[in-house]
């Protein structure tokens, strides 16, 4: 018997499938950090899916100093500035932080509506920005057509202090009922950022625990032809006294080795950048400095050791160019930094420089700088073992998308 013919009003051909849209929310009021995971993550979503876009909201001022993959790109929010005493201001647009927290809470829900993203992923704040993300989970819960992830940092903030923290934002509640999954972008081996936490049962067997976000070199920077030793801050808004620091070393001791290249991070402050730049440049080149390199990859490849604070970006950055490391962490507003450079001096796969029990004197400073050789590598105390997050998400987000 022939199979029968198609009617008129049938379509031969398959509909092609609807690229899978990502959308990842990075708060972004204080330094690189959200930004800069965020990149990574949907820069290798994209790049294991030719099918995938991902759009990145972001608060940061420089998200235009970094380059993004052919399919990934940025969305600008209205930024805002984080006082010394907690509160917070509107950058640029002459609004009260109300107005400025409604602006960017209306775009984040236009762009989401408009975008219709198959994935959402929320870094770090569960209500984003002053619950700015709010309205927007309400929408995505009320259509079930997105899936919404919280990713976080493997460590937050000591337990009680979180805790405390999470209670006043709702935060709890927030990721009970609206997100399908929490990714932790750590080992849990190394730390459990959410205890303390009252989650539900039900809620932790939602978590996941993908391992560090290996990076690697894809833009090349220009790097010194000499040996040297990276020293960064991260961002640099709080990178003050550790910059100090290190200047400190090579100014009390001429025959300090190798030469330093200092990249100051874009937040830290002109005066104080100034001053730094007047000191470095009496150290006849001993001391070379950036403002700030959107490829600092590049920087860590060619290093023969790190002088950093504990942020997690540069955490895997050490980990990922098997760098020997020196941490000198800051301790408020929060411990995160402390924490885990404490965990991971424990572990041997670096060395920390504490203020407590070290002392924060350029004779200090010189020792550890001059043992780096000595180190042990962290591939040497198994880092290779901890740095699966990126296979790990992009699994965990085929899987995902699977399902819709």
């Amino acid at each position: 018997m022939n199979a029968a013919a198609p009617s008129a009003n049938s379509d031969s051909r398959a509909a092609p499938a609807r690229e899978h849209r990502i959308m990842l929310y990075s708060h972004d009021t204080f330094g690189l950090g959200h930004l800069r995971r965020s990149r990574a993550i949907a820069s290798a979503l994209t790049a294991h899916d030719p099918n995938a876009s991902a759009i990145i909201l972001t608060g940061s001022p420089v998200a235009g100093r970094f380059t993004f993959p052919e399919k990934v790109d940025h969305m600008r929010l209205p930024g805002v500035t984080k006082l010394p005493d907690g509160t917070y201001v509107s950058q640029t647009l002459g609004l009260d932080i109300d107005d400025t927290t409604n602006l960017r809470s209306g775009l984040i829900q236009t762009a989401v509506e408009q975008y219709e993203p198959d994935l959402l992923i929320v870094d770090k704040e569960p209500t984003g920005f002053r619950g700015e993300l709010l309205p927007t989970l309400e929408w995505i819960a009320s259509r079930g057509t997105t899936r919404c992830v919280l990713g976080l940092r493997d460590v937050l903030d000591a337990p009680g202090a979180l805790a405390t923290e999470w209670a006043r934002k709702g935060a709890t509640e927030a990721t009970e009922r609206f997100y399908d999954q929490i990714w932790v972008y750590g080992p849990r081996s190394i730390y459990d950022p959410t205890q303390g936490l009252p989650l539900s049962e039900a809620t932790r067997a939602r978590i996941h625990w993908t391992g560090y976000l290996r990076r690697e070199v894809t833009d090349v920077a220009e790097t010194p032809d000499t040996p040297y030793v990276l020293i960064t801050p991260g961002g640099g808004g709080d990178g003050r006294a550790m910059v100090d620091l290190v200047i400190r070393a090579y100014e009390s001791d001429p025959t300090l080795a190798p030469n330093a290249m200092l990249v100051y991070g874009p937040f830290l402050s002109g005066e104080v950048r100034e001053a730094f730049e007047a000191r470095v440049a009496k150290l006849n080149g001993r001391v070379t400095a950036l403002g700030f390199e959107s490829r600092i990859e590049s920087l860590f490849a060619g290093a023969q050791g790190v002088v950093c604070m504990g942020g997690y970006n540069t955490f895997c950055e050490v980990l990922s160019f098997d760098q020997r490391a020196v941490i000198v962490p800051r301790t408020v507003p929060r411990l995160e930094q402390w924490i885990r450079a404490a965990r991971a001096e424990e572990l041997g796969l670096v060395r920390m420089l504490d203020e407590e029990r070290d002392g924060m004197t350029a004779r200090t400073m010189v020792e550890f700088i001059r043992a780096l050789p000595a180190q042990r590598k962290p591939s040497q105390a198994g880092a290779d073992g901890l740095l699966d997050g990126l296979d790990v998400v992009v699994a965990r987000t085929a899987a995902l998308l699977a399902e819709k």
